[in-house]
């Protein structure tokens, strides 16, 4: 489990294919390292990776660690096209001693999202995202979306600021501080970025799915919901009738 405040950025320094996926290793990641074991989760631009090898020393590549990511999640995330050089959102597993400032967060990527606009605001920047068209494998995102609600956007906690569920985007502004500590505020309109929308919602909507008698896979298409109101009001109407 995470929070989504991002602890440090670290630094893509090698990447090497294999059939199965990629191994990655990062650098400049020295200030995460100091507890870490092999086998611990680490967040990476808000994916739930696996730590297989590191070096905690500062002289060594500034302290690094490995990842091997499976291609299931070069399909979810922008991770296969990152490039040697790139920096990366970094996130230890949260701890059960700290303050929980973020909300929660799987580190399981839904699916990516295309920045659409980049407007400044004062110091503050408001980024606009296009959610991808829904499939039958991935339905769509946007009833799990609520302005002030929560999404993780590449790791980061982040709250909304507008929902357009005719355009299918969504909206967030980051503050300065926030754009100095994320990746997320240097890259442009056309890039992809990592999105989990918040599990609490994914929870509540099948709950409701299920108490409306929606029956197996209803939960995965939203939105039947509407039909399956529709239908819980036909049946009262007919046996009032």
């Amino acid at each position: 489990m995470f929070t989504g405040l991002i602890e440090h950025l670290g630094t893509v320094s090698a990447i090497v294919h294999d059939a199965g996926g990629c191994t990655l290793t990062i650098a400049d990641a020295a200030p995460i390292l100091g507890d870490c074991h092999i086998g611990d989760s680490i967040a990476v631009n808000g994916a739930c990776l696996t730590v297989t090898a590191f070096d905690a020393d500062p002289a060594q590549k500034g302290g690094w660690f490995e990842v091997w990511l499976a291609n299931e999640t070069l399909d979810r995330t922008d991770l296969g096209e990152r490039k040697v050089g790139d920096q990366l959102n970094l996130e230890r597993a949260m701890g059960a001693h700290v303050r929980f400032g973020g909300h929660f967060v799987q580190a399981h990527v839904d699916d990516t999202v295309t920045i659409v606009s980049r407007v400044p605001d004062g110091d503050s920047l408001r980024l606009t995202f296009r959610v991808p068209a829904p499939t039958p494998m991935r339905p769509s995102l946007l009833p799990y979306l609520i302005p002030k609600g929560y999404v993780t956007l590449d790791g980061a906690s982040l709250t909304l600021t507008g929902v357009d569920d005719k355009a299918g985007t969504f909206s967030v502004m980051l503050i300065r501080h926030t754009q100095e500590k994320i990746t997320l505020a240097r890259k442009e309109v056309g890039a992809k970025v990592n999105v989990e929308v918040d599990m609490v919602g994914k929870y509540v909507l099948k709950s409701v799915v299920a108490a409306l008698g929606g029956g197996e896979g209803a939960a995965e298409d939203p939105q039947g919901l509407r039909g399956l109101i529709t239908k819980v009001v036909e049946d009262v109407l007919a046996k009032k009738a």
